[in-house]
């Protein structure tokens, strides 16, 4: 942290259960350079990695299907949401959490992936960055059936669809999660699936 206009003043811990929650009292230099104080809750849930798996050949995409509550909390009918694979870092660096997830979540074992950028998901309010990742899959690389990690409570569907029906549940609402609307818009603007 290196902002002379920002001068953190107490961090007051709110929630430390499944992740932490913390009240942040600060002053903050305005442009007349008159000095505020200022109040804002952050939420640190550690940093995560995610990867659109796609095959050229076929034309398809792996996407996930699991239930998620804050959707569920927010207007999601039935709580389950279509996404890239995703993960949280813990203690692992991204290439080697996306890897990981890949397997444990839609079965494949990659050899390589690309990084593609490095994105704060809500900047306002989540500490969170995300690595994103693709990477090119094809039916040598299956292992296993995927569906998570029973110990972590994962319940997961794994989808292979057409790379074109992937983008039009971005338009009809099926898909409506950003890391996975951010992910297939990308592989279409690049053109990874001609």
């Amino acid at each position: 942290m290196n902002n002379p206009k920002v001068k953190i003043k107490k961090i007051t811990n709110l929630s430390n259960d499944w992740y932490t929650l913390d009240k942040v009292n600060f002053d903050y230099q305005l442009k007349d350079g008159t000095w505020q104080n200022q109040n804002r809750e952050s939420y640190d849930r550690g940093d995560g990695a995610c990867i659109l798996l796609f095959n050229n050949k076929k034309g398809t995409v792996i996407l996930t299907k699991q239930f998620r509550m804050p959707s569920y909390l927010n207007g999601n009918d039935d709580g389950m949401s279509i996404e890239v694979c995703a993960g949280l870092l813990d203690e692992d660096d991204p290439i080697t959490c996306i890897k990981k997830e890949a397997e444990e979540e839609t079965g494949y074992l990659l050899d390589k992936v690309k990084k593609v950028f490095v994105i704060y998901s809500t900047p306002g309010a989540v500490t969170e960055k995300i690595y994103y990742f693709v990477g090119e899959y094809n039916e040598d690389m299956k292992v296993n059936d995927g569906g998570g990690l029973a110990s972590e409570t994962e319940e997961i569907e794994v989808l292979e669809m057409p790379f074109k029906n992937a983008l039009e549940m971005i338009k009809t609402g099926e898909i409506n999660d950003a890391k996975t609307v951010i992910l297939l818009q990308h592989a279409a603007i690049e053109k990874l699936l001609d």
